[in-house]
């Protein structure tokens, strides 16, 4: 089959040299097509490439664009992901995840709760003793959560402020300097180290938690958690109260970009134990609400 310009190898000479995370992809697809017993002359021609592009990459010499990598998982029947995940799984994981791609969204959510059942990280009652606000920046976490923690008797906790008070530096400072995976790794810290100093305690989250996998698993699983839902134009003027538009900055659409967010976290969010509306509710009323919802 002849060889598109798209799936050129890459060799030592183009890359200097050669990321390891080539390497793994490599043998990762050797790995795979050896255990359904595909050839190489078969694995090429299922996947629409050159037998000489896949020696190439099985070597880890080669490189490639996105599309011709998926076109190889596709053939190869796994997810794209698989390929170049550089994790160390094992096969009990790998095997869950087969079957879970085989579940509906129904049953998907059974599952969690069976597993969250058998294998959670903390007991119902430890959960109920700690409860966590999420939710998007500007939704009224921070003021729900003090007067929160003020009427149930409770340390009160601002996952954010804690971050800033570790590090001695800003969040905004932070970003620039040290970018987002730095900061995710503090705010895992942050969580572990309040969780494990407060066996009571109101938390309130940054708005992004719940986009960390790991992070918000650990939340879920640890704290009975409050998605404080208020209306986009609420969200809107609280955080330009703030004197803050991060992250929409100097944005003429900040209103499109603030719903686009809101929609893409919304499932996310929906994960909580209690969903507070705060529309048309002063925060007296909202805070009764809740101690009345959280009450055992």
């Amino acid at each position: 089959m002849a060889k598109s310009r798209s799936e050129k190898p890459v060799g030592a000479a183009e890359t200097g040299d050669l990321h390891p995370l080539l390497d793994t992809l490599g043998e990762r697809v050797r790995t795979l097509r050896a255990g359904r017993a595909m050839s190489r002359k078969v694995l090429a021609r299922y996947a629409q490439v050159s037998e000489r592009y896949l020696a190439q990459l099985e070597a880890g010499k080669g490189n490639g664009s996105i599309l011709l990598l998926r076109r190889i998982a596709r053939a190869l029947g796994v997810p794209l992901a698989e390929l170049v995940d550089d994790r160390q799984r094992p096969v009990e994981a790998a095997l869950i995840d087969q079957l879970l791609e085989r579940l509906s969204p129904e049953q998907l959510g059974e599952a969690r709760q069976a597993l969250l059942a058998r294998f959670a990280a903390a007991p119902g009652a430890t959960r109920q003793n700690r409860i966590a606000l999420i939710g998007l920046r500007g939704g009224g976490k921070s003021t729900l959560g003090r007067m929160l923690a003020a009427e149930i008797g409770a340390p009160f906790v601002e996952l954010d402020r804690k971050i800033e008070e570790t590090s001695g530096v800003s969040l905004a400072e932070m970003f620039e300097l040290f970018g987002q995976e730095t900061f995710r790794r503090a705010e895992r810290n942050a969580l572990e180290t309040t969780l494990r100093d407060n066996p009571r305690v109101v938390l309130a989250t940054g708005g992004s938690l719940v986009t960390e996998p790991g992070t918000f698993d650990l939340l879920l699983t640890s704290c009975l958690t409050v998605w404080v839902r208020a209306d986009p134009d609420a969200h809107m003027n609280r955080v330009i109260a703030q004197g803050d538009l991060r992250p929409m900055a100097d944005n003429a659409r900040a209103m499109d970009d603030l719903l686009s967010i809101l929609k893409s976290r919304e499932p996310l969010y929906a994960k909580a134990d209690i969903v507070l509306d705060t529309a048309g509710k002063t925060p007296e009323v909202c805070v009764r609400e809740l101690v009345e919802r959280i009450a055992p």
